[in-house]
């Protein structure tokens, strides 16, 4: 199998399979693009869920200063040798018992730990949601800059697909004088293999536009492929007019970045005082109502009375009379179970002091570490400056050699047009050999490559560039 069949085969493959694609895929402009991803991005969604619990936390802390009230209710049955909860003797019965309470506690005082940790997790709910902002702002980048490469990826394919039709159109020429035997027979041959080279050329073409569009449904987080819509979308291509400062300036004020790490660092700083609470006592305040029944419990009645001799005599006269007792009858009664809980309702309200004398160094070490993390909190802001900074200059930089590299580009592309328009006719007609008209228009056709590449390579760090400033509109700003 020759090299040029091989290369037949492929190119049939990859047209089946992008057939296939186009069946499932759906065009999107890029607006429609930063829409989806910004509902279906799955590393947004799992940003946004840390916000929610870093709120709930914040609300939770909020609670943490209201009373605590609880109430508690138990029912049993006991069997065997027991205490009474009702009299408190020893009892070798099957008992019953219950009680009920409710207790209250309320912190009035603990070196403001409560005040200061809800502070500290409103300070983290507000970076967290900062956060949130910020990878909204890379989603979008990201989105475009990826949209961009598919334009890209696609005007370099549109490119070498003129490519090979401008190849076969030249073949046709070429195959005409081969059957004819009027012209050289190597420039036939030579330009088969070009067709192969321009052939494998849209096959790496085809692969890298393929690869664009599965990266930007991975941030769409699609499942069908992704087709652009660049209808709307304005490109302009001047020289970017903002300084590196100036750029620099614009992100310090609406980079949001840079207000997440600041309220960091004073969500670390409440952090500290709420270890420094640890040295100070804690005073609450306590109070609660209890009650319980026994099933054991009674209540006796009296139901009469009746007289018995006692055994005793008592001598009176000289005649021995019999001591006679009125002996009171009583009866048992159940005390019901609202009763018993009316009865024995008791209350309790105090005041608890807790003073720290000696906790092993905890608490110091605790201080410690807080201030360690507003260390790092800070560098972390610093290190976002420098990076930042850093990212803008070398975006700049590489903006600028691009946009300079583009109208040296544009030059060559002019020049090797003219010089492959008298290349074509001198060998159409014979003049030239083919070695000169390939390298014409190998020349021409990398060069409109280089000059594609070049533009969109300008606009992807002109986007990057305004996305420091802030500027997180879409196709408007393009």
């Amino acid at each position: 199998m020759t090299h040029k069949t091989v290369i037949y085969i492929i190119i049939t493959l990859m047209n089946g399979m992008m057939f296939a694609q186009t069946q499932t895929e759906k065009t999107y402009t890029l607006d429609a693009c930063i829409t989806i991803a910004l509902d279906n991005n799955l590393n947004l969604k799992s940003r946004v869920i840390l916000a929610n619990s870093t709120n709930i936390n914040y609300q939770q802390s909020k609670a943490n200063l209201l009373p605590s009230i609880n109430g508690n209710f138990n029912l049993g049955v006991n069997d065997g040798r027991s205490i009474d909860p009702f009299t408190n003797d020893f009892i070798n019965q099957e008992l019953t018992f219950s009680s009920a309470g409710l207790n209250l506690d309320m912190t009035i005082f603990n070196g403001f730990r409560l005040l200061n940790s809800a502070k500290q997790n409103r300070l983290n709910t507000k970076a967290s949601e900062m956060e949130v902002e910020a990878a909204k702002q890379d989603l979008i980048l990201n989105v475009t800059l990826g949209y961009l490469q598919i334009l890209n990826s696609k005007a370099v394919l549109e490119l070498n697909e003129a490519r090979l039709e401008a190849t076969k159109e030249q073949l046709k020429i070429q195959k005409e004088f081969f059957e004819s035997e009027s012209g050289n027979p190597a420039d036939y041959a030579d330009i088969l293999g070009q067709i192969a080279n321009d052939e494998t050329s849209i096959l790496v073409s085809r692969s890298a536009l393929n690869n664009a569009k599965i990266n930007l449904s991975q941030l769409l987080n699609l499942e069908t492929g992704v087709t652009v819509d660049a209808a709307n979308l304005i490109l302009d291509f001047d020289r970017y007019e903002p300084s590196v400062d100036e750029i620099y300036t614009d992100a310090l004020q609406h980079f949001v970045t840079f207000k997440a790490r600041e309220l960091r660092i004073e969500a670390a700083k409440k952090g500290v005082s709420v270890a420094k609470s640890q040295f100070t006592p804690e005073i609450s305040f306590f109070a609660g109502v209890n009650t319980n029944y026994s099933s054991a419990a009674e209540i006796f009645n009296s139901n009469g009375s009746s007289f018995a001799e006692t055994g005793d005599f008592v001598t009176i006269d000289g005649e021995n009379l019999p001591v006679i007792t009125e002996t009171t009858a009583f009866s048992a009664e159940k005390i019901g179970y609202r009763d018993q809980f009316d009865n024995n309702l008791n209350t309790v309200v105090g005041v608890a002091v807790n003073v720290p004398i000696f906790n092993g160094f905890r608490a110091k070490n605790n201080v410690a570490l807080e201030k360690n993390r507003v260390q790092e909190a800070i560098l972390e802001l610093e290190r976002t400056h420098l990076d930042i900074k850093n990212a803008i200059a070398q975006v700049y930089f590489d903006m600028t050699t691009i946009y300079e590299r583009y109208e040296s580009l544009e030059n060559q592309v002019e020049a090797y047009s003219e010089s492959y328009r008298i290349n074509d006719i001198r060998f159409k007609n014979g003049v030239s050999n083919f070695l000169n008209y390939i390298t014409s228009k190998n020349n021409l056709d990398n060069a409109k490559v280089n000059l594609a590449n070049a533009k969109y390579e300008y606009l992807l760090r002109v986007r990057v560039l305004e996305f420091y400033r802030g500027n997180f509109e879409t196709s408007r700003d393009l």
